[in-house]
């Protein structure tokens, strides 16, 4: 399958996904081997192991909008927020204020946000040119629906990563990241690297919130 029919099979998931409700994952636990889908039968009566969210966050290199690639283990800030969307997403348009807004607020205290564009070069540059974006941007086509495949979940935009200090992935939203979201899950992070909470905890109390506020948003 080519690039150009792989990114339009994406983009009309995306539209199907616009009109349903947000999930979100935070791992139960550090091993990476943890299950988080369920195994399936594939229709032959072998079963296959679902994907699983990583551990760790995985390193790719892509290209920038400045032209020479660049990987995602170079960035060094000690809390790093990895946002995978596309041109042609609304939510994920939607979202670009608000990753903006907590790059200005939480970045002198060590914040990078890190936006993974996987689409057409020639669309996201000329997006970017209409809106600006001030957060580092990776570009990749089939690369970039490689690297969403490394988090171990659909290729649904958009969808957010927060690690921490040890690369470690504390959350990992799909679907539209909202302002209390984001906030209530930095927070835990920012307490994850200080020492003054465990990662069990840490993932625990962000999926027990996102739980509330996803409940809250419902009614």
């Amino acid at each position: 399958m080519s690039t150009t029919q792989r990114l339009l099979i994406v983009t009309l998931i995306g539209a199907l996904a616009g009109s349903l409700a947000a999930f979100w994952y935070v791992r139960r636990a550090p091993a990476p081997v943890a299950a988080t889908h369920s195994s399936a039968a594939d229709g032959t009566g072998t079963v296959q192991r679902a994907k699983e969210i990583p551990n760790d966050l995985p390193d790719f290199t892509l290209a920038t909008l400045e032209g020479p690639p660049k990987a995602l283990s170079s960035f060094k800030q000690p809390v790093l927020v990895v946002n995978f969307w596309a041109t042609w997403c609304a939510p994920c348009r939607r979202e670009i204020p608000l990753l903006r807004q907590i790059r200005a607020d939480r970045g002198p205290r060590g914040l990078e946000v890190v936006g993974i564009a996987v689409d057409f070069r020639e669309e996201v540059q000329k997006y970017v040119a209409k809106i600006g974006l001030d957060y580092p941007l990776l570009i990749g086509e089939e690369d970039g629906l490689a690297a969403a495949d490394k988090f171990g979940v659909e290729a649904v935009f958009p969808f957010t990563a927060f690690a921490d200090a040890q690369r470690r992935i504390v959350a990992l939203k799909v679907g539209e990241l909202h302002a209390e979201e984001a906030s209530f899950i930095l927070d835990r992070v920012e307490k994850l690297n200080a020492g003054s909470l465990s990662i069990e905890a840490a993932r625990q109390q962000i999926r027990d919130e996102l739980t509330r506020l996803a409940a809250v948003r419902g009614k």
